[in-house]
């Protein structure tokens, strides 16, 4: 099973979820952790092989991950910890395992925050992926990791969430990263049904203005899903909760304590 930690609120039966990103851990949600509890119950996942989540050992002679059978280890400790229902709160790869497991089980799903969403490549992603797949086995992983962050986060106020990432991401074996890397194959089918469906749950995208890869796709979804909203952050990239993390805290914390 994943690793996580939970808090638990005195009165309150609301669960929030947070699923980070690849490359990272539940680390990153630091500056989450002590607002968020104030309302609800936390819980704070591990993703397999990030953090102190080790690798399943029957993946050990498996080189190929799903988004599939990592949203069934999300599943898993839900049903552990016997939550019926959660928000989820996610951001970047994340919100892909988000809104993957509320197609699959959308009744355990109360909202899902998606921030720095990514629901769409643009020619610039999809360039620097085919690059990744080129390189993957020849460059040392982490200096590929280091180039996607940097394209994905260039600006100078970008520069904490490039280097939380990037030392989170030293914590990741070679085999791992290329394990995770692999899922590219998968994901541009998939977000094309999720651009295609509106799965009809309450969600929030929480967007920095300077997210220039992932921003414009997501105006477009919001703007057709009856149920999606979206809250552009100013001065801020594609790590929200880093970056401007009052701003994203005061702002999902007040969404979720509107829905019914």
């Amino acid at each position: 099973m994943l690793s996580y930690t939970k808090h638990i609120h005195s009165s309150s039966n609301k669960w929030v979820t947070f699923v980070h990103g690849a490359g990272g851990s539940s680390t990153i949600w630091f500056k989450q952790v002590r607002e968020f509890k104030k309302h609800f119950n936390v819980l704070l996942l591990d993703l397999r092989g990030h953090g102190n989540s080790k690798a399943h050992f029957k993946d050990v002679f498996n080189d190929k991950y799903t988004f599939d059978c990592i949203t069934n280890d999300i599943l898993e400790v839900i049903n552990h910890e016997k939550i019926q229902k959660s928000h989820f709160v996610g951001i970047s790869l994340g919100t892909i395992l988000i809104r993957n497991l509320a197609e699959k089980y959308p009744e355990r799903v109360e909202s899902m925050i998606m921030g720095g969403a990514i629901m769409k490549l643009n020619l610039r992603s999809q360039v620097l992926i085919r690059l990744g797949v080129i390189f993957k086995s020849v460059v040392p992983y982490i200096w590929l990791y280091k180039f996607f962050a940097f394209v994905i986060m260039p600006n100078k106020n970008h520069k904490e969430s490039r280097s939380l990432f990037v030392r989170e991401a030293k914590k990741l074996y070679q085999k791992e990263f290329i394990r995770w890397f692999r899922l590219t194959s998968e994901i541009t089918p998939l977000l094309r049904f999720f651009r295609m469906v509106d799965i009809r749950i309450p969600t929030l995208y929480v967007m920095g203005r300077e997210d220039y890869l992932f921003l414009p796709s997501i105006e477009k979804i919001v703007a057709s899903h009856k149920t999606s909203q979206l809250f552009i952050v100013e001065n801020c990239g594609h790590v929200v909760n880093v970056e401007q993390p009052m701003v994203f805290n005061d702002k999902v914390i007040q969404y979720l304590t509107t829905i019914k």
